[in-house]
């Protein structure tokens, strides 16, 4: 299983039980927002970006009247600042690169923020393009089920670089450009998909094989997850098995 599995193993299963129903809404409808304005239409027929926010969202249980209220902000047919994406950089507990993904309606605001929240945990503010240039961006599909051996031969011939499984979980990282074919076979096979797109990935991971180190960066994740402006953390860590089954 490689490190990035492991991780969102664990923020999946801490998060399962800490996160507010209120953020998860608030994030999809945010990203939906953002893909009915970006994407050219508000048909999810004729916008792929669009289709895909509102099938996570769905996978979350965000109510309908929430995704077309989304929707309708971003095509202007409601009114309201836009919200736009943004994304930072930091250094956490360890040494950990950290990219922060953000959705905002106010830079400056979710600036002064993140920014405050990693230097009070013990965190350094890092200038753009310092870290990034450590992570790449993948497609990753999380499905909830398992795998017969012609799917994964299906799925690796679909482009899927990595299949990890994880308890009821398989999650399958493959090229930027490929993650849809891999989302569709998964959806033909009737596992219920919790999670696809974009996402940032580390090219080498660093090893956490302590436990004070590694509750350090969770809570230091945690916190800037608390921001409502804060969509998702992408690390480069590697937490060693035994702490990582600790920490669950």
């Amino acid at each position: 299983m490689s490190g990035h599995s492991k991780w969102h193993s664990i923020k999946h299963k801490k998060g399962a039980a800490d996160a507010k129903r209120g953020k998860i809404f608030t994030r999809h409808a945010k990203l939906v927002e953002i893909a009915a304005r970006e994407g050219g239409s508000e048909d999810p027929e004729m916008n792929p970006r669009l289709a895909t926010a509102i099938e996570n969202a769905k996978a979350d249980n965000v109510p309908n009247a929430n995704i077309e209220r989304a929707i309708k902000k971003g095509t202007g047919d409601l009114k309201g600042e836009h919200t736009v994406a943004e994304t930072y950089e930091a250094y956490g507990p360890g040494g950990v690169a950290c990219i922060i993904e953000c959705l905002t309606d106010n830079r400056n605001r979710t600036l002064s923020n993140v920014r405050s929240t990693i230097e009070k945990r013990g965190g350094k503010w890092a200038e753009s393009g310092s870290v990034l240039f450590l992570f790449e961006k993948k497609g990753v599909v999380i499905a909830e089920g398992s795998l017969d051996d012609d799917t994964e031969l299906m799925l690796i011939d679909a482009g899927a670089e990595d299949i990890a499984k994880d308890g009821n979980n398989v999650n399958i990282t493959t090229d930027a450009t490929r993650w849809a074919e891999v989302r569709d076979i998964l959806r033909k096979k009737e596992l219920a998909i919790r999670e696809a797109g974009l996402k940032y990935i580390a090219k080498q991971e660093i090893r956490i094989a302590d436990t004070v180190t590694a509750q350090k960066l969770i809570d230091f994740i945690d916190a800037i997850e608390e921001d409502d402006d804060v969509a998702e953390v992408h690390t480069n860590a590697d937490i060693d098995d035994d702490i990582a089954t600790e920490l669950r």
